[in-house]
């Protein structure tokens, strides 16, 4: 198997390149990414590092951007007094990601990110299954009347909101959309932050065109991919997308081999080896990162 950049969505037997970290990067140039907005703040104040990010990127080797859409849905936007600002900011993260691709690379994909609703790391704060059917309804339905080519339900760790969220997806855009789990990595692959399986949750996934794994550190991803592999059909593919460490329980950080982008460029040929076809990067990587990974050749 050979892999580059640039490789379309639908075709299951090449390696699609994403992109890699928005907020750590903006946090990387000078952006204020304080809560409750985080990322979505530098919509509003610096939409050209926004745009500056995905044109790294891009010229990095990303075949795919992933939106700065992270958290312009209307539960956190709330919480810094803009709900109502959630429509607008979604579709102005879409027309930065747009415009850099089109400008950039024309046949890139712009993909919507759809984050969980609460705390990543946090599956108990996870909305009723029927707020988040209703919240995810609504900002899928944002990016796609924004204009984005694919959905990607992101960083999903409580079972219920990954239901939610699946259904909405089949619904609204099917065939259309991918979902990347948060799992644990202190105990046997393929088990959810909340505690739920892979297994459990594979009869949800079966309208995804790709499922994947991502935000736990880049040396911990290959048995999750190895698993994934085995569980899916070949049509939906695997995706994969891991931090340069991992968070610790008081909320510093703690950077594993990864950070050098070199070696995270090493992990990603496990991946796909292990049988990823999407493959990209989470917390911390950069355009460093992405550009590694374009060199490399893969071969079976």
């Amino acid at each position: 198997m050979r892999y580059h950049a640039g490789t379309p969505v639908a075709d299951a037997d090449s390696i699609l390149i994403l992109d890699g970290a928005t907020g750590t990067e903006l946090a990387r140039r000078g952006v204020d990414i304080s809560l409750p907005l985080w990322s979505a703040r530098a919509l509003l104040d610096a939409p050209e590092v926004v745009e500056a990010i995905h044109r790294d990127y891009l010229e990095a080797g990303a075949g795919a951007i992933i939106t700065n859409t992270f958290r312009t849905h209307r539960r956190s936007l709330a919480k810094a007094g803009l709900g109502d600002q959630a429509r607008a900011l979604t579709h102005r993260a879409v027309e930065i990601a747009r415009a850099t691709r089109d400008r950039v690379k024309p046949a890139a994909k712009v993909l919507g990110s759809v984050a969980p609703l609460e705390d990543c790391y946090r599956p108990d704060l996870a909305p009723s299954p029927q707020a988040c059917m209703a919240e995810h309804a609504e900002i899928i339905q944002d990016l796609l009347d924004a204009g984005v080519d694919d959905i990607v339900i992101e960083t999903m760790s409580a079972r219920h909101e990954a239901a939610a969220a699946a259904a909405v997806a089949d619904n609204l855009c099917p065939g259309r959309w991918m979902m990347s789990f948060c799992l644990k990595t202190d105990g046997p692959p393929g088990v959810l932050l909340q505690g739920a399986t892979l297994v459990d949750m594979l009869p949800l996934l079966s309208g995804a065109h790709a499922v994947g794994v991502n935000c736990i550190d880049a040396s911990k991803l290959t048995p999750q991919v190895e698993l994934l592999r085995k569980l899916l059909p070949h049509r939906i593919r695997v995706a994969a997308y891991g931090n340069i460490g991992h968070a610790d329980p008081d909320g510093s950080w703690t950077s594993s081999d990864a950070l050098d982008p070199e070696r995270y460029a090493a992990y990603a040929r496990d991946w796909v080896r292990a049988g990823a076809t999407i493959i990209g990067g989470c917390c911390g990587t950069t355009p460093e990162t992405i550009r590694a990974m374009a060199g490399l050749t893969v071969e079976e």
